[in-house]
């Protein structure tokens, strides 16, 4: 599976929030709203998730396998700062 497309709208500096990404996989499937995370020792990803009834989050799509997720972190990270937000 090939990432195809990053897309990012930008919601500015506050909080840890970065940016919010659509990326599309093979140009035939998308994923919106993942999660750029300024987080404690380096920007991360935070997969689309939901809130269920107690209160805790569970992500609704999710890479499955370390190698998926990292070349997928690597891909939205390297073109973020590209851009230079």
């Amino acid at each position: 599976m090939e990432i195809t497309d990053i897309q990012f709208r930008h919601l500015g500096g506050e909080g840890r929030l970065r940016a919010l990404v659509s990326v599309t996989f093979d140009r035939t499937f998308a994923v919106h709203d993942i999660k750029v995370i300024d987080g404690p020792e380096r920007l991360f990803l935070a997969m689309p998730s939901r809130r269920m009834p107690d209160g805790s989050y569970r992500d609704i799509v999710h890479p499955v396998g370390t190698p998926m997720r990292e070349k997928l972190e690597r891909a939205v990270l390297t073109e973020y700062h590209r851009r230079a937000f």
